[in-house]
């Protein structure tokens, strides 16, 4: 029985870091788009009049989430082609994740990268403008997109831990997630 439990544990551990294994070859031939849920925050939920504009209205990056932002943008400096652009929500924690992981790059935020809104006309909007962001890339480095996850979740029909990056590329069916690293 402890044999059983023991090798149940060891395929658990395995999984995820072929998964990010895979994804940290991916990043190393650059031209990848990934979508980067933002690092770990404080709360639970935003305020009811949550302002994208101001950052005492929102859940922040925790303490703990900023380090796993510089341990991010380390980790991609280290083993992942150039970044070519990031783009972030303007919701403070993504944008904090992505000043903090990526000093070195410029991070422009966009509306198309915030979490959905409620109407469902205005939802499929912001979606086919993330998509001709994707489509739009054709660079060398990498795109990274910070974002949240209910619009990983409505790009890709999986959810994603804070902190982690998927990978995508757009398929007939829409986007496809070709690999993760999850960032602890």
């Amino acid at each position: 029985m402890s044999r059983l439990f023991a090798l149940i544990a060891c395929l658990l551990v395995a999984a995820p870091a072929a998964a990010t294994e895979a994804g940290w070859a991916l990043l190393r031939e650059g031209g990848q788009v990934v979508l980067l849920r933002h690092a770990q925050v404080t709360g639970t939920h935003d305020a009811a009049n949550v302002d994208p504009e101001d950052c005492a209205t929102q859940r922040i990056l925790s303490e703990r989430g900023r380090q796993q932002a510089r341990k991010i943008g380390s980790l991609i400096a280290a083993r992942a082609a150039p970044v070519d652009r990031v783009l972030s929500s303007r919701y403070c924690r993504a944008a904090d994740t992505g000043r903090i992981a990526f000093r070195d790059n410029e991070i422009e935020t966009t509306d198309v990268l915030d979490p959905p809104p409620a109407d469902e006309t205005a939802a499929a909007a912001q979606k086919e403008a993330v998509m001709a962001l994707i489509r739009g890339f054709n660079g060398s480095g990498n795109l990274i997109l910070i974002t949240h996850l209910e619009n990983i979740t409505a790009l890709t029909g999986a959810g994603a831990r804070e902190g982690e990056a998927v990978i995508v590329a757009e398929r007939a069916e829409g986007l496809h997630v070709l690999a993760r690293i999850v960032f602890n």
